[in-house]
């Protein structure tokens, strides 16, 4: 609480005696600030409104709304410099984020707005945090100082070791790999959760299998404490339970930590939502910032019910709106503020621009997807004529395979472009994996395709590989040497000869790989790529994915894509010509790229975007099913987290937004299918947009004219001028 006294201000404010260490308990005190006058900073000078309140807030539980492009971690590093200023010495505030980089940077302003350097201040993301709590504290929980820390790697080789140690049979029992126990784990720590409902959330199919992999996580808990080692978990599942069973190390960083800022409220998960509680238990001086509406992250583990919930956790918390957007023209921000109003559970709040008006954003129906692809590519063509760097662009997706086509477009016609994955579509080890198939059924002499298919069978190595190749080879060269000229012998027959080099885990497994090159062989499906793909799906990749990918569901759902892709070519070698040259190219754009002479339109999934802004930005597959997801449509709670995730997506555009959307697209299975332009679309009135029709013509992929008002063009040029 604050009052102003004459040319001075008071304000009741937590201030610890020299006896902290000692253990001497805190108390409140009348202190008396600086004159306004005499700080260093002129807080109401260099802050709105909006900021200004929340920065020169009261002590207290305190929630602030920063929306997108409002300046919040310019409210965080003020608010830290604040409470500097007024007396509180730096090692009593903590600072949580979410990335070493937005640490530095906020540790790099706080002491560039002081003048000097905050060595004190403890600021970092909450694994730093937590190693640094549990260095200090390592032997009350069983464990010495010098414990050294895992990587995800180090982690699943680990996990390995213990599936061998706990003594099961991978021939008897379909055991998942260590990548996905790694990720149950993971989940079961963070969420706060058993594994009995992990897995009944998560994978269907391993409730069975419980058992064993609590045998598994018992045997990995006990190695890791042997060893002195910690996984990235166990920084936050550790760090928790030193506070909750350990009273005097609780008391004395309670004490410690006076005030406590959270960076991206938003993204918390439960185990992190726990700790700030427990931190800020007796003295309640937390001040936490975020925006419920880029909450996009419960595929993860975060919990959107931490940030809705806050004033009820913390009763008489103060919630700030900072509502002033620097970063987007008013016609985005109004399809934004149009686009998130459907959602019920929100703080209401209305982005206000600080900008100058622009351009309508774009409406774009497309006959399909390689039309979408056309047009984005010709609008990228001329905005970069029109003097906007190719950094300055992006084309936004909800899912890595809706830029399959836009890959493909801009890869021929030499469009420089990143995905900020770093893996392109068809590099990903899923695709090269179901398409080594196709390869060794086009091309018997293929060794690598051979060989990666054999890597994926259990107990095959390197060097087994290797053993079954030669085997194969040989038998494949007799077989040819003796069939009639002009006719290629099958490779189902030259497999079972190699059978008896297999490994004897994987004999059963290579018995069937036979089989199923024996289907693919079929004249039937043979030569149409489309049905290949979904035949080594449903035969054995379907399966494998499940027991070895963290996020198998998704690896599927691009797989599935791959096939509808896959039938549109008439020919096996025809589909696996394309795949060769597009990979070539890419691998030439890389090394350009990494040359650094080239700047190149980002392409990126919506959820990897969050944080960035672009001068021009297309969302692309704006359809019911492809987003929000199908998945989704059914659950309410679904579709309001991918409606936040729309209102991302136009959020990061700063000067021009395209929303596109085909009418058309190919579905497993299905054939051709109509698709529904996305709910998400027909809740923006359309007074807030220009509409375009694309009209066929002789550019590939359509040519574009605007549909009434709008900054259009008809536009034929076909390649980027580099």
């Amino acid at each position: 609480m604050c009052r102003s006294v004459g040319t001075a201000v008071f304000c009741v404010v937590a201030v610890f005696d020299s006896g902290f260490n000692a253990g001497m308990s805190r108390e409140y005190v009348l202190h008396s600030f600086q004159r306004e006058s005499d700080l260093r900073i002129d807080y109401a000078a260099e802050l709105n409104e909006q900021q200004y309140a929340a920065v020169t807030a009261a002590p207290g539980p305190a929630l602030v709304l920063a929306g997108a492009g409002s300046g919040k971690t310019r409210t965080l590093t003020y608010r830290v410099a604040y409470l500097i200023e007024r007396g509180i010495a730096p090692d009593r505030v903590l600072l949580l984020t979410f990335t070493n980089k937005a640490a530095r940077e906020m540790m790099r302003r706080v002491s560039d707005l002081l003048g000097s350097e905050q060595s004190q201040l403890w600021g970092g993301t909450f694994h730093s945090i937590g190693a640094r709590v549990l260095r200090s504290n390592a032997e009350a929980i069983g464990y010495r100082p010098d414990f050294t820390i895992l990587d995800r790697e180090d982690s699943e080789d680990l996990l390995k070791a213990c599936i061998g140690a706990a003594g099961i049979d991978a021939k008897e029992v379909a055991f998942p790999k260590a990548e996905v126990i790694a990720d149950l784990l993971s989940r079961v720590t963070n969420e706060r959760l058993s594994l009995a409902t992990v897995l009944e959330r998560r994978r269907t199919g391993l409730e069975e299998l419980k058992d064993l992999i609590e045998k598994v996580t018992t045997l990995y808990a006990e190695r890791k404490r042997a060893a002195n080692v910690m996984d990235f978990d166990d920084l936050l599942s550790l760090w928790l339970k030193l506070m909750d069973e350990n009273e005097s190390v609780r008391e004395r960083y309670q004490r410690r930590f006076q005030f406590v800022l959270v960076d991206e409220y938003q993204d918390t998960n439960q185990i992190q939502s726990d700790l700030i509680d427990r931190l800020a238990a007796q003295h309640r001086h937390v001040m936490v910032v975020g925006d419920d509406s880029q909450s996009i992250y419960s595929w993860r583990g975060a919990n959107f019910r931490n940030i809705l919930d806050f004033p009820k956790r913390y009763p008489g918390s103060k919630v700030y709106k900072i509502e002033v957007n620097y970063r987007s023209t008013p016609e985005i921000l109004a399809v934004a503020n149009a686009a998130i109003a459907s959602n019920s559970e929100q703080f209401a709040k209305e982005l206000t621009a600080a900008r100058k008006p622009g351009i309508k954003p774009v409406l774009i129906a497309c006959e399909d997807a390689q039309q979408q692809a056309g047009f984005v590519a010709q609008r990228v063509v001329e905005a970069h004529e029109e003097g906007v760097g190719l950094s300055e662009i992006a084309v936004l997706y909800r899912s890595h395979f809706h830029a399959m086509e836009i890959q493909m477009e801009f890869t021929r016609r030499n469009i420089p472009f990143v995905i900020t994955s770093g893996i392109r579509f068809f590099e990903q080890a899923h695709i090269k994996d179901v398409t080594a198939w196709l390869k060794l059924a086009a091309n018997p002499t293929d060794e690598l395709a051979f060989k990666r298919i054999a890597l994926l069978l259990p107990g095959v190595g390197p060097k087994a590989a290797e053993k079954l190749w030669l085997t194969f080879s040989q038998a494949h060269a007799r077989l040819s040497a003796t069939a009639e000229a002009g006719v290629t012998p099958r490779l189902a027959p030259s497999l079972m000869a190699a059978a008896p080099a297999a490994p004897k885990k994987a004999a059963t497994a290579w018995a069937g790989l036979a089989v199923t090159v024996s289907q693919l062989e079929d004249p039937s499906v043979f030569g149409r790529p489309g049905e290949m793909i979904r035949l080594v799906l449903e035969a054995f990749y379907d399966d494998y994915a499940e027991d070895t990918f963290a996020n198998a569901s998704q690896r599927l759902e691009d797989l599935g894509q791959l096939a509808v892709y896959a039938g549109q070519f008439e020919s096996l070698t025809d589909f696996l010509t394309q795949l060769s040259l597009l990979n070539n190219m890419d691998a030439e754009a890389d090394q350009k790229s990494q040359r650094g002479d080239e700047d190149r339109v980002r392409l990126s999934s919506i959820h990897q975007a969050k944080g960035l802004e672009f001068q021009v930005v297309f969302a692309i597959m704006l359809c019911d099913g492809l987003f929000p997801s199908g998945r989704s449509l059914e659950d309410p709670s679904a579709i309001e987290e991918e409606r936040r995730l729309f209102y991302v997506a136009v959020t990061r555009a700063k000067d021009e937004l395209y929303l596109c959307y085909p009418l058309l697209r190919m579905t497993p299975g299905q054939g051709m299918s109509l698709l529904s332009k996305s709910r998400f679309l027909s809740e923006i009135p359309m007074q807030l947009l220009d509409e375009w029709n694309l009209r066929p013509s002789g550019m590939s992929g359509g040519a574009w004219a605007q549909g009434g008002g709008g900054h259009g063009r008809t536009a034929e040029s076909d390649d980027m001028p580099f």
